[in-house]
């Protein structure tokens, strides 16, 4: 039986939106009070356009054409408050987003004894079961960002150090070998654009060491992939993503933290998606 902790909560920002599409308060109270004085300017008037045309009893074609006058004084104003009302509502919600993404997300620990890895994830994610990998979270309001970790089988290959994979150069390349493989497509005019960003070592505070391997992959595909004329199939990007990989080794198994996001999204979140590479650890299963 698996035997998993989660502890440890860390305030860490991670720079999740949070969209709420409701108006802000304070544009309304703003708009109510913008039509009540309107419409307290308007009374006075309309009184005194009355006064001023009161008309005698059977005279209804003036008394009509002063009826529509009074209205029309009155629909002046109105047409303002119901334009200000919706500016204020569309403003609110174009600053939504900036104040969601200032917004901090706490990070929790996952600790899995069983197999013997840990790491911190945002606890806003949440967990995918059945994907294939030993656990797998994602961003439930990104859907391309996820994390997911990957262990050798014990039976068929006998790590001792992460330096059996050869240098970060060579570990690099085998793992973009790797996503390039599983990432074939058999759909007609899709081609892909890879290259390693970078790749670099260091032993972290367990006293192991670990690899650290960033490589960008892009997808494009034809708008028009059966066409017979070159110039009528032309290639646009479907995605841009960067993928970063941790290897470690412990318990003669080869252990890797996959971290997937939009390019976009590694800009802005760069420092966080940094913190949950330096978190993961390959830890002794006990006996």
């Amino acid at each position: 039986m698996r035997v998993l902790q989660a502890s440890n909560i860390y305030g860490v920002g991670f720079g999740i939106p949070s969209i709420s599409t409701r108006p802000n308060s304070s544009y309304q109270r703003h708009a109510t009070i913008a039509t009540g004085e309107a419409l307290a300017k308007s009374a006075p008037i309309g009184r005194k356009f009355s006064e001023q045309h009161s008309l005698k009893k059977g005279d209804k074609e003036k008394e009509g054409n002063s009826v529509v006058l009074e209205k029309k004084d009155f629909a002046v104003p109105r047409r303002k408050a119901m334009a200000l009302i919706f500016s204020s509502f569309v403003l609110s919600n174009y600053e939504l987003p900036k104040a969601a993404y200032a917004q901090a997300v706490e990070f929790r620990e996952y600790i899995d004894t069983f197999d013997g890895y840990s790491f911190m994830y945002p606890r806003n994610w949440i967990q995918v079961r059945g994907a294939g990998a030993d656990i797998f979270f994602r961003d439930p309001l990104v859907l391309d960002e996820n994390l997911s970790v990957e262990i050798s089988s014990p039976s068929s290959s006998k790590y001792k150090s992460v330096k059996d994979l050869g240098p970060p150069e060579e570990a690099g390349k085998g793992v973009l070998k790797q996503y390039l493989t599983e990432f074939m497509s058999t759909r007609l005019g899709v081609r892909r654009e890879s290259s390693v960003l970078s790749t670099s070592s260091r032993v972290a505070d367990d006293g192991k060491l670990y690899y650290d391997v960033e490589v960008s992959i892009k997808s494009y595909a034809n708008n028009n992939e059966l066409a017979v004329m070159p110039q009528d199939r032309v290639a646009r990007l479907e995605w841009d993503r960067r993928y970063l990989s941790v290897l470690g080794v412990e318990n003669n198994c080869l252990y890797e933290l996959r971290i997937q996001t939009p390019e976009k999204v590694f800009v802005q979140e760069e420092s966080d998606i940094r913190a949950i590479m330096n978190s993961f650890r390959a830890n002794k299963i006990a006996a």
